[in-house]
């Protein structure tokens, strides 16, 4: 019995053993595949590339804005000056155009009218005194001089309607197709100054390009602002992502695109993002990673990038543990 006894012990002291060995060995296989972190944010800019006073101010930092929504605007009295003025430059030219398109106005052209009636007028006279010279002169009443004379005169006259006949013509006909053409080039011109002026007037109003989280304000109200200078530091969600760095030799056991559960101290349920960048060069350990056993070991960055609703939650510098699936 006493043999029995000790038999039993001995293996009983064996499994208490085996299963001690084997939950180490998980647990040890469970934090080699967790690797820590932090997060990170890639910041949005946002400056005006004219320079002016600070007019208004629209996001405060701290708060969330959505896309196009107005973030701040500069002092624009010069830039609205500048675009009234190529307005202005735009109905001038256009109105040119027109005006070499129609030809002369009405009034020009009811005076080349009244100058050609009375030019008819005149013929109808000059010509039948001419062939009543005619009639004289071959009766043998009449002097060749004064025949010459009737002549010329009427001759004249039908000049004359020509003439006007032609610059009536002209007149309605419009300017030469050159100077339509150099007129058409001239308010296109315009047109295009215009643009520029309503560009460098817009530059002075600026909207959010994404939604985020206004992280910082640089300027206040009434400060003066260089040009390309930022006013607003905005954080879109879509720009957090976590940053790890894996030991070399767990460098071939994942790829691009795979799942990775990211803890986060103080919150129960840990997030899913996905490896979205794996570094090509090597480098140590950052120091911003606190753990003995991953120090002065060569590793490569790893960026994960969450769901925009996922990623909002997280803030840049915050300490995570990555838990990867090899």
């Amino acid at each position: 019995m006493k043999a029995l006894g000790l038999i039993q012990d001995r293996l009983q002291v064996s499994l208490i053993a085996m299963v001690t060995w084997l939950l180490l060995t998980s647990c040890q296989r469970q934090n080699d595949r967790v690797v820590q972190g932090y997060v990170e944010g890639e910041f949005v800019y946002v400056a005006s590339p004219a320079a002016g006073a600070l007019q208004s101010l629209s996001a405060d930092k701290g708060t969330q804005v959505r896309e196009g929504a107005p973030l701040f605007s500069l002092e624009n009295g010069y830039e609205k000056a500048a675009r009234e003025e190529a307005e202005r430059k735009v109905a001038q030219a256009q109105a040119n155009l027109e005006d070499a398109k129609t030809g002369q106005r009405p009034t020009e052209l009811r005076t080349i009218q009244a100058q050609l009636d009375q030019a008819r007028a005149a013929l109808i006279l000059s010509q039948r005194e001419f062939e009543r010279q005619d009639a004289l002169s071959k009766s043998g009443v009449a002097s060749k001089q004064d025949w010459d004379r009737a002549r010329s005169a009427r001759d004249q006259d039908q000049q004359r309607i020509a003439q006007l006949q032609s610059s009536l013509q002209t007149a309605r006909l419009g300017a030469r197709e050159q100077q339509v053409v150099a007129a058409e080039a001239a308010l296109k011109a315009q047109k295009a100054s215009l643009a520029a002026a309503e560009w460098t007037l817009s530059q002075k109003y600026q909207s959010s390009p994404k939604d985020g989280l206004v992280f910082d304000t640089l300027y206040r109200e009434g400060d003066w602002v260089p040009a390309g200078k930022p006013v607003i530091v905005l954080l879109p969600s879509s720009n957090i992502k976590v940053r790890v760095f894996v030991p070399e030799e767990k460098l071939g056991l994942i790829h691009q695109g795979d799942a990775v559960s990211v803890s986060v101290d103080g919150v129960p349920d840990p997030s899913e993002g996905r490896i979205t960048y794996i570094s090509p060069k090597s480098e140590f350990t950052p120091p911003v990673i606190y753990s003995q056993d991953m120090r002065e070991k060569l590793v490569f960055m790893i960026e994960i990038s969450f769901d925009p609703k996922v990623a909002a939650r997280l803030h840049p510098g915050q300490p995570v543990d990555a838990r990867f699936k090899w």
